[in-house]
Parts: C-alpha cells; structure tokens; sequence
C-alpha cells in the first residue's frame, strides 16, 4: 500500500477514535439519561426448575434456553390486555412483574389485586385482595395470605375478608413494619411461619420516645411532621412480638421479658411452625442471647447459645433450618473476627464451623434442594469482590462456583443445580451468565456494551497504602481526562469511612459512579480510600472505631493525603475533601484536626455531634453519652470549630430524620460563636441524601464550589 495513503488511514482512523471519545459528561445527563449505565435483563428468574429462564421488558415476557441460543417471547402487552378485558379489567400500557409460581403459572399485582395467570390455558384467576391503600404487604408461603399495613395498623387478607389484626388508634404504637431503625438486619415487620398459617410480627412502642419536629415549608403556614426519634442516652422505644392465628383470630404475645429496653432480632421460625426464635440484644449491644418461645403460649423455653464481646456483638442474619432436618440450622457470627458459618442444633449445641479464614461470607442464597448443601457470596478471593460458592455440609469443601473477577449477584434454581449470575468488574460493565453447581459455565446470556464508550474519561486505578499498624487500606484514584504528568493537579478525596459501606469495589467504574468521573474530566486527581472502620473486612478492622469515632479514620485517611502529597502530578496545596452522612462527619473531621491541609471541604449531612444521633447505630459504636463522654467529646465537632479555616460548605436537607438538621444548625452556631466564616445551604423539601432530577443542582453545586475555591 502506498505509504501515503497508509499514513492518511491512520491518521483518519486514530482521529476517529478521539472524536468518538471526547464527550464530557453532564450533572443532568447523570441524573436523566439511562444511556449512561449499564443494560441488563429486567426481572430475571428461572422458570421453575427447568431449563428455561425468563425477563421482561415494557411489552413482553421473553424466555430463554440453557441448551441452546434460541428465544421465545412468552406474552406480549396486547394478549394480555385481551385477557385482561374479558374478565373485565382495564388493559394495562405495560406488563406488570411476574413471579412463577410454577412452571405454567405467572403470578402478579395489579392495583390491589393478585392474580394467577396460566400460560397454557390463558386462564386468569384473582386469588386476593388487599385494601388499596395497603403498604408492607408480605405474602405468606402455600396459604398466600398476605399481611399489610394501613398507618400504624395491622392487617391481614385471607382471600375472603380483610382482617384487622391490631386496633391501636395512639399513632406512636407501630405495629407489622421495621424497628430498631432498620438496624440489626431488620428489614421488615412481618414474618410469615413456613406453611403460611401463622404471623409474627413486631409492636414497636414509640410513646415514651421524644418527638422531633421535621418542618415541611410547602404549605403556605409551614407544618412539623414529628417523628419519634431516640438520641443516644435517652429513652428507647420497646418491641414486643405477637404471634397472629388467622383461623382464630387470636394474637399471642412472646413473653420477651425485662428489660423493655432491648433489641428483639433477627425473627426465625421452627419447620412445624411449633415455636419462634429471637435473638435478643441488650441495650449495651455486647450481649446476646438466641433464645427459643413456644407459639401457642408464648412461654420462653430456652436460650440456645449467648455470644459476647466488649466491643458490640451484631447479630444481622436470623437462623436458617437445614432442608430435612428440622433439628439443624445454620447460624452466621463474627465471633472468630469474621463473619462465617456455624451448624448447631435445636438444643443449642455447636457441631461444627462450616466456614473459616481472613475473610467474610457476604451473602447467603439458600440450599439445594436435597439440603445436602448451601450457596454463599464471600470476600475469600478479595476483600474487593463478591464471589459465588457451594458448601457441600458433610465434608464441608467450599467450591467457587464463579471464577470470573468481580461482584456476583446470584439467582439459583430452585434444586440448586444451576444458577445464573449477575456480575460487574471493573471491566465488565454487566454481564449475565448461567452456571452449575460444579463451577463450570453453561451459558453466556448477556453481556452489556460499554456505556461510557464514546466519553473521554479519566484512568481509574486500584492499590494498597499502609494503616499505621501496617494493615492495608484499599484505594482508587482517577486521574484527569488528558492526563499530563508534567501539570500539577488539584485532588479532590471522596470518603464515606463508617461502618455497613465500602467504596473501593471491583464492580464497574471501580465503585466510583459517573459523579467522580465527571469531577476527573474537570481537572481533578479524584482519590477514595477505604480506612479502619468501612466494611468487608473483618470484625477487628471495622470495630477498631469503637467509642472514639474519628480518629483511627482521620489517621488513615491521612495516608492517603501523604500519599498524594507524594505524586509530582498532585499540587499539594490544592487539596479538597467531600463526603455525605458519616463521610460529611469525615469531611469535617478532616478540615478541622488538620488545619492548613485541606484547602475545601464540603460536608452533606454531616453528623456534628454524636449525642444528636440515634440510639441504635450511635449507642454500638460510642455506648452512651454517660459512660463515654471523652469519647464523645473528641467526636463533636463545635469541639474543633476555633481551628477552622479556609473554605466549608455544609450542605443539609431540611426533612432529613436520619442525621437530624439539628447537627448541621449547632455547627453553624458554632462557627458564629468562634467567628468563623462558612458557607451553607439547604436542599428544602429533601430527606437525608438528595435524590431525584434536584441531584444534578448537587452536584454542579459541588462541582461549582470545587471550581471556585480549588
């Protein structure tokens, strides 16, 4: 080929490729355009235990085959209309979801009705109701009840009648929805027994608890809309469980005991329905009992096993009985410093830990169906990833069922022989696959294309720093679009730092989101560690904060800063901190305890103070105001406010109950109080992070203020 003409090609080829990855992203583009994610198959499940799995999008039902390429689409928006019609229902615009029931039977919700759809007949049958304004529905296995509730109250539906199961009129008694503010792996109210007879639920008393006043400014004489909330050190709610029999009508309350102040956890049922069990926390979060009650009475019968620790013990998974033997379950505890494992039986003795090492199990997904063994996410492979195993439970092998790098989110089958994984790396951006329970990969379903493709983003990298005790901290940095060694940049760090949250993952974009990328495309090293204190890596590691929050995190933190101080493409006099919630109190904590360092900090939601927060996650980490007033002391941040300078900005939504506006309003006293100057501003109709189309005015908000002052 001529010479010339080669060069011209590439150079018309190589300028092709740049103009198709100069797009810079945009703060309502992030928030508006679907685009820029990754695609995926929308409620994906196995059809029963057969070789066919389906999804769905707006107009279809579409399945697939394990032993070949071909698809079917099952039903289309139209012929179910038609359905719909002849049974004199209003046709829908789009599917709604549905679950299998069986290998022929579609289950689904339309308004407040259930319904059973046939898909070999067409045949359609209402099997319930619930009242239209319902909220928490929970169906109940085989009998499919369904439990709901209506403001405070608790109801159920049997398919005949709506049954009023509680009738308390003081709105500050809850009764079927979560407690303890959704600490404790409590995640609902209700928790049907497993053949659907019988409802136990929770009766959460909040009237001794103090209101606090959340302003709504829509109206035009702006109201309070109080909410019970209980500071650390003061008075707690209490929680009873009540056992409802919807044949009789009857409610039996578990004899739970003193002191009322306690936390009742992680609600499990016996396989013949006979008894319930509690795993019940004291107040002072480090003592826990697994305790066993009889239904009919209510009677306590034992307490299987305790567990202790001076720190906390956390209890966040309720026992799970092994298929066919109903003598046998499975009990998760950090007790040996991370979480794993254990079998026990109903007496309450220990036969064996089923799963050890320096890393976590991170998720359980049931048993195969003979119960010979179970499936489990951990940390084992990287404290960074999210891997699938079997654990056969006789000889106790562990087998990686997903060798591919990355966060696996599994579906299994319902015999256990296959699953199908949902999995993002850092360079996958989604990909779904079908596997079996030896490991090996059937089948390649889905692989989304590069969403970011055509954006010119900046390199995002993974490495180690030290802690001051030599443990190894996780990190990610994004260098700027066009990066140039030879300019000095300013670096922005992004923490969070608490409990219950990691940052730096290997899912796609490193876990940073398109946010962080966008602050790289404008010219920032964007920089994210994951200090003593985060999750996922043992109990050691995330409880080393407890009693004197803020401080290990700082120091780690600092590591990073020194780390960047050390890049010749970081100009060290321009370094900036963000953070949100925990990482707002981070953010602050930052600025105040290392003056001169940080030239910006920006803080949402921070908490300023920890006596304003919450009993249940404030109460674990610090204990009580009383016994641990250093502790709290060195935490508050008004404490630090005399070192402030440079510029702040707090930013806080005004209806926040989670990190009450109070935090941020004592830290702008303050600040008048020492006459220091710092900027705020209230997102006022938002809750405790800003969501919705209102996050792109957060972010160009931030990405202003960082433009301004960095």
């Amino acid at each position: 080929m001529n010479r010339k003409l080669l060069s011209l090609l590439i150079l018309l080829f190589t300028g092709s490729v740049l103009l198709a990855q100069d797009k810079m992203l945009d703060p309502d583009e992030i928030m508006t355009n679907r685009k820029l994610y990754p695609s995926g198959l929308m409620n994906l499940q196995w059809r029963g235990t057969s070789d066919f799995y389906t999804w769905q999008d707006a107009g279809s039902l579409i399945q697939g085959n394990l032993r070949n390429e071909t698809t079917d689409t099952l039903l289309k928006t139209a012929a179910f209309n038609e359905t719909l019609e002849k049974q004199g229902i209003s046709p829908v615009k789009r599917l709604p979801f549905f679950d299998w029931k069986d290998e022929s039977t579609l289950t689904f919700l339309l308004k407040n009705k259930w319904f059973d759809y046939n898909l070999t007949s067409g045949s359609l049958n209402l099997f319930n109701i619930i009242d239209t304004l319902a909220e928490n529905s929970d169906m109940a296995p085989e009998t499919r009840y369904i439990a709901y509730t209506i403001d405070n109250n608790l109801f159920v539906a049997d398919g005949k009648h709506q049954i009023q199961v509680t009738h308390d009129s003081d709105k500050g008694i809850v009764n079927g929805q979560t407690v303890h503010r959704n600490e404790f792996g409590v995640e609902k109210g209700t928790f049907w027994s497993p053949k659907g007879n019988l409802l136990a639920f929770y009766r959460m008393d909040e009237t001794m608890v103090t209101e606090y006043p959340l302003v709504d400014i829509t109206t035009r004489i702006a109201q309070t809309t109080p909410t019970r909330y209980p500071m650390a050190g003061m008075t707690s709610h209490q929680v009873t469980l009540g056992i409802f029999n919807p044949a009789n009508g009857k409610t039996v309350f578990i004899k739970t005991g003193e002191p009322a102040e306690q936390f009742l956890t992680n609600i499990a049922w016996s396989p013949d329905e006979k008894y319930v069990y509690i795993a019940i926390l004291n107040r002072d979060q480090n003592h826990m009992r697994l305790n066993q009650y009889e239904v009919s009475s209510g009677e306590f019968v034992k307490t299987l096993f305790e567990e202790k620790n001076d720190r906390y013990v956390e209890p966040l998974n309720p026992m799970v009985f092994v298929p066919g033997k109903p003598d046998r379950f499975i009990w998760q505890s950090q007790r040996d410093g991370f979480n794993h494992f254990y079998l026990y039986d109903t007496g309450g003795k220990l036969l064996g830990q089923l799963t050890n090492g320096s890393w976590v199990v991170s998720g359980f997904y049931g048993f195969d169906a003979a119960g010979k063994g179970l499936f489990y996410t951990s940390t084992a492979v990287s404290p960074l990833e999210k891997r699938l195993y079997y654990l056969d439970l006789k000889s106790g092998k562990s087998t990686l069922l997903t060798p591919e790098t990355g966060t696996h989110n599994p579906v299994i089958r319902k015999d256990g022989l296959c699953f199908i994984s949902r999995f993002s790396s850092r360079q996958v951006p989604s990909a779904i696959y079908a596997g079996n329970q030896k490991g090996s990969q059937v089948k390649s379903i889905f692989t989304s294309p590069d969403p970011l493709k055509d954006y010119n983003l900046g390199e995002t990298s993974f490495f180690t720093l030290k802690a001051d005790n030599g443990t190894d901290l996780y990190c990610r940095m994004i260098k700027p679009a066009n990066f140039d060694p030879n300019i000095k940049y300013p670096a922005l760090i992004y923490v969070y730092g608490g409990p219950h949250a990691q940052l730096v993952t290997e899912t796609w974009l490193g876990g940073a989101g398109h946010f962080l990328n966008y602050m790289a495309q404008q010219g920032y090293v964007v920089f994210t560690l994951d200090n003593r204190g985060s999750a996922n890596r043992g109990f050691e590691f995330e409880s080393i904060i407890h009693r004197n929050l803020g401080v290990a995190e700082v120091k780690d933190q600092m590591q990073g800063v020194a780390y960047l101080k050390s890049l010749p493409f970081v100009d060290s006099t321009r370094i900036g901190v963000d953070g949100w919630s925990y990482g707002g109190f981070m953010a602050i904590s930052l600025k105040l305890k290392n003056p001169g360092v940080f030239r910006v900090a920006t803080a949402g939601g921070p908490v300023t103070d920890w006596k304003y927060y919450e009993i249940m996650y404030g109460e674990r980490y610090m204990d009580t105001p009383e016994q641990n007033p250093d502790g709290y002391k060195e935490a508050c941040l008004m404490n630090h406010v005399d070192k402030l300078e440079g510029k702040l900005m707090v930013i806080h939504g005004a209806l926040d109950g989670t990190v009450v506006w109070q935090h941020s309003l004592q830290f702008l006293k303050a600040c008048i109080d020492h006459r220091k100057q710092v900027d705020y501003f209230v997102y006022p109709t938002h809750e405790h992070n800003v969501m919705g189309i209102d996050r792109a005015h957060l972010f160009r908000k931030l990405a202003d203020y960082y433009k301004e002052n960095l």
